[in-house]
């Protein structure tokens, strides 16, 4: 008898709870619209559309953040793909990039030094990289844009992949040898000298072979684009995620990266497993896409952060914000390395004059003077002071936003340096003239933009001068040319 009024007892209790939750459910309102809670929010349930809202959420936000996580990863695999894929390169061939249309598919490429960049795969052991003596300078980058090592002296490089032994004995004495973090890399090589023969020979004496091959070398050789249409810029919708399933499959997850694989999980990105994802976790991806994307371009081209200031007032900042590790003293660079490798590639010691008084400094604008965003179809003049700063030159390069690659006009014209046969001012000043319209009698000094595309310039200073070190020459900002 006392066992069935205790369950009359239970039965009562449900019945009241249910009575009480329809009375007295709580629904709030937040920035991610309205949830839903039996009682109220602190002593109640989340109901089962709350559930449901929340995690779809909780899957967004998640991706929008892996979205800018990935950048350099996304970046890096995505121009691997277009040298391999599209381009039709070899596995550790050169890539010779020379002229203005070979240049249109790469992140923020200068206008004047030729590129020389082979891809690596490291998966089936060493390999040789040999430079020669010479004008040749570059730098080995991991798949998250690390700088590893340089190559400024000639010599036999090693690259030995993670996992592998590395090679002793007396077939290995003499090589300089770096252990590579991950499975593929770069080398990105400059040839310096201003005479074109002399670079090609400089090119072909860059040899580059697996350490298997030692006794009889097969270098791998160049292509070019040769005029195929190819973009390294980061893919937009489900392509990105698709870039990123395919690295994460391919690489070697860092420590520091595992709570973001942990995120990824739930999208459908798990190493290991082929990428399927679900109805759901498409839509979702989808969106954070196009949100990942926006934050991106917030972070790069409105930057609220203290490594980018030049001088107050100035509308210039430094497009180089994250470290060549980017490490700093208590955190990993998650939003300068997003900045940078959003518009830029590859990132090393040399590209951080600015801090060091040596190698290049790349200042980046997207305002002028008034505040206003730069528009391809106004008319814009840069003052360029006299006795700019640079022990060997300095040029203005132009780029679209939708790409972060050369801008590309009819005329084939991105940039103006001090290497060109500018116009000057009577005191030896510039002015550079950008927009639709060719200023009559200044079209030497005319950088032709396109309506309907923003764009953004970069001015770089080669081997900058203590004036612009100590800012006693200031670069002033981009004025309509009214």
């Amino acid at each position: 008898m006392k066992m069935r009024n205790y369950s009359m007892a239970i039965a009562a209790t449900v019945f009241f709870l249910s009575g009480a939750h329809c009375a007295q459910a709580e629904k709030i309102q937040t920035r991610i619209g309205e949830l839903e809670f039996t009682y109220d929010f602190a002593n109640g349930y989340p109901t089962d559309a709350t559930v449901e809202k929340i995690f779809d959420e909780m899957d967004f936000q998640r991706a929008c953040q892996a979205y800018l996580w990935a950048i350099p990863v996304v970046s890096m695999s995505q121009w691997q793909h277009e040298h391999m894929a599209t381009l039709g390169a070899e596995n550790g061939q050169i890539v010779f990039i020379e002229s203005y249309d070979d240049r249109a598919g790469g992140l923020t490429y200068n206008s004047t030094t030729p590129y020389v960049l082979p891809f690596i795969d490291l998966a089936d052991g060493p390999w040789v990289a040999v430079m020669p003596e010479g004008e040749v300078r570059g730098a080995a980058h991991d798949m998250w844009q690390i700088a590893m090592t340089t190559l400024t002296e000639p010599g036999k490089y090693m690259f030995v992949g993670p996992g592998q032994e590395v090679p002793e004995g007396e077939e290995a004495e003499g090589y300089k040898i770096t252990k590579s973090p991950t499975n593929s890399l770069l080398l990105g090589i400059r040839l310096m000298s201003t005479d074109r023969d002399e670079r090609i020979k400089q090119l072909k004496k860059i040899e580059i072979y697996p350490w298997a091959e030692r006794k009889n070398p097969r270098p791998r050789g160049y292509i070019t684009p040769g005029g195929k249409h190819w973009l390294a810029a980061h893919p937009r919708g489900m392509a990105y995620w698709e870039r990123l399933a395919d690295v994460v499959n391919r690489e070697p997850v860092f420590e520091r990266d595992r709570f973001f694989m942990a995120m990824l999980k739930e999208l459908g990105i798990e190493k290991g497993k082929p990428f399927q994802p679900t109805e759901r976790q498409q839509k979702i991806l989808t969106d954070a896409a196009l949100v990942g994307e926006s934050m991106a371009k917030a972070n790069n081209f409105a930057k609220r952060l203290k490594t980018g200031k030049y001088v107050k007032g100035s509308h210039w900042y430094f497009a180089t914000v994250a470290f060549p590790d980017q490490k700093a003293e208590n955190y990993d660079q998650l939003d300068e390395r997003a900045a940078w490798f959003y518009e830029a590639v590859t990132n090393n010691a040399a590209m951080h004059g600015q801090r060091t008084g040596k190698g290049q400094v790349y200042m980046a604008s997207n305002k002028d003077k008034d505040g206003d965003w730069l528009d391809g179809g106004r008319n814009y003049v840069l003052h360029v002071p006299p006795d700019a700063p640079a022990e060997t030159f300095w040029s203005i390069t132009l780029y679209d936003v939708a790409t972060r690659c050369l801008l590309q006009n009819e005329q084939k014209i991105a940039d103006r340096s001090s290497r060109m046969d500018l116009i000057k001012n009577a005191d030896g000043s510039v002015d550079i003239y950008m927009g639709p319209d060719a200023p009559k009698g200044k079209q030497k000094n005319w950088i032709p933009t396109v309506p309907g595309k923003a764009w953004f310039p970069y001015f770089r200073l080669y081997s900058p001068k203590k004036a612009f070190m100590d800012r006693s020459w200031i670069l002033p900002d981009i004025e309509k040319n009214r």
